[in-house]
């Protein structure tokens, strides 16, 4: 691919180049100590524009094609495309932005003012009302998933505020300007070309909106997870998370249950650790290839029965069985609240792979139900 985009770009230079700089003659007459104005006249051909970002981005485009064709995008639609995209120097920021985009971030914040700001009461309050609306469609998505209405709901609430904003961003010039830019670029190609996929099979650029980082409609599914685990929940042949709740919220229980939610499992529970615990005994040997800063925070695996035996005393909510084996946290450090977190917490890790994102949706969904 790297020798596809050189060759475009190279091609781009060719057009804009000669007018950059003078021929050799002139360059000669200038070195030789003729006036300007002689020289300048060896030269009068007005200077070419250097290649803009648009044009840049649409060569580095134009190189996927073959895998969009391979992979079932038309080549009407993908030629039809190719000039409508643009490159969004905002949503570069963006992503450069993020926490982790830099080797040098290393912070590690605390919890409360981010618990603070997501599992308020408004969102509580905007949970409990649509749980009561939306309450025998959870219990059906609940008994056919396994993963309990609350965390569904919660997650709902977490990504679009129930429904409420679900952004803006165009999807493919968003895709296609992170997959140009190259920090992550396997992974926003595959997006991209995901995207193609969807408007092949009906859906409109219109509808495909999200945020700057092509996640889309009501759970904020990349491309590829729609296509992947999208469900119809409402009986109309197509699975539309965009404008329909019950496909959004059947979407992201299938979503749960793929990455390995277990039913009848709670997803933690909220702890008192004691002054005396040997933190250096608990610290788990593991070392994750994914997201490694979010595991690291996470303890060694031990049942509930052996935490309670390290003093750890429960503050309530549902208690996961005492043979159930769990991973502690202490999110705001020691002598602070902490929780011990079963293998469900994981799943909800695997939708949004952060400690403060996972533990924020637990909590919501328990104060949804309370």
């Amino acid at each position: 691919m790297r020798s596809l985009l050189r060759g475009a770009v190279a091609a781009l230079v060719l057009m804009t180049a000669g007018a950059g700089q003078a021929p050799l003659a002139a360059q000669s007459a200038i070195e030789e100590g003729q006036a300007p104005d002689d020289a300048a006249r060896l030269n009068d051909s007005p200077a070419a524009p250097v290649p803009s970002q648009d044009s840049l981005l649409r060569a580095f485009i134009a190189t996927l094609r073959p895998r969009a064709i391979e992979i079932g995008v038309s080549p009407i639609l993908f030629d039809a495309t190719l000039p409508t995209l643009n490159f969004n120097a905002r949503v570069v920021r963006l992503d450069r932005a993020q926490p982790g985009a830099s080797s040098a971030y290393s912070a590690t914040p605390p919890f409360a003012p981010y618990l603070a700001s997501h599992v308020d009461r408004v969102r509580i309050g905007m949970g409990r009302a649509r749980y009561g609306t939306l309450r025998p469609l959870l219990l059906r998505i609940e008994q056919d998933s396994g993963v309990p209405e609350q965390i569904m709901l919660a997650i709902y609430g977490h990504e679009t505020g129930y429904g409420t904003f679900t952004g803006n961003f165009d999807l493919l010039n968003s895709l296609a300007t992170l997959a140009f830019e190259g920090r992550r670029r396997d992974l926003f190609t595959d997006e991209f070309l995901k995207t193609l996929v969807l408007m092949s099979r009906g859906v409109p650029r219109a509808q495909l909106k999200g945020s700057w980082a092509g996640a889309t409609g009501y759970p904020q599914f990349l491309p590829s997870v729609y296509l992947r685990l999208a469900v119809d929940a409402d009986g109309d042949g197509k699975p539309d998370i965009w404008r329909s709740e019950p496909d959004a919220l059947a979407s992201i229980g299938n979503y749960l249950r793929d990455a390995g939610w277990k039913k009848d499992v709670p997803w933690g529970v909220a702890v008192r650790v004691p002054e005396g615990i040997d933190r250096a005994a608990i610290r788990s040997p593991l070392s994750s290839p994914r997201c490694p800063r979010v595991f690291a925070r996470q303890s060694r695996w031990l049942t509930i029965a052996e935490w309670r035996d390290k003093g750890i005393q429960m503050l309530g909510g549902r208690v996961p069985a005492e043979d159930e084996l769990a991973s502690l946290i202490e999110p705001d450090g020691a002598g602070k609240t902490g929780y011990l977190l079963t293998t469900n917490y994981r799943s909800i890790l695997d939708y949004n792979c952060s400690n403060f994102y996972a533990l924020s949706v637990g909590l919501l969904g328990d104060a949804i139900v309370e």
